[in-house]
């Protein structure tokens, strides 16, 4: 009998990557609602470049940036559920956070057009992102299809 749902174990190293990366948006995105985590709590607002609160002092955020980390986290863990779609995550994932990086560094953080809020930390986290989870969904994608072609002779 088969079940619906796979252990750990029957996971590929790239549906754990999706599945990890997944966990830290959403673990984030929760960061970003707990006062003394996130500084200037009480000056959190909806969007828009008026909010002051900075994730771990930092980052700044608002509540539609956390609430975006928590959609971007739980497509995450729900893509990992196949190889392909882990991959999707990954790579698809990781161009938008280098298209919001491009973002970040174009436009005037002190107009309305930074809206998410994004601050020059952000940009920078934005960029490490986008290109640590492309490389991550090509390398282990790679890998598996290496490791699933058998050779003959």
């Amino acid at each position: 009998m088969t079940t619906a749902s796979r252990s750990s174990a029957d996971r590929t190293a790239l549906q754990k990557a999706a599945q990890a990366v997944g966990a830290v948006f959403v673990l984030v995105g929760i960061l970003g609602f707990i006062p003394g985590i996130t500084a200037n709590y009480s000056s959190l607002g909806m969007a828009g470049h008026d909010s002051a609160a900075l994730l771990l002092g930092v980052f700044q955020v608002s509540v539609l940036h956390n609430i975006v980390h928590l959609l971007f986290g739980v497509a995450g863990l729900l893509l990992a559920r196949t190889p392909a779609q882990a991959r999707n995550y990954l790579v698809v994932g990781g161009a938008i956070y280098i298209v919001l990086w491009l973002y970040g560094l174009l436009i005037d953080h002190n107009s309305a057009a930074n809206f998410v809020p994004v601050n020059t930390a952000d940009n920078w986290l934005h960029l490490v992102l986008g290109l640590g989870m492309i490389a991550l969904g090509l390398a282990l994608s790679s890998n598996r299809r290496g490791a699933t072609t058998p050779r003959t002779r």
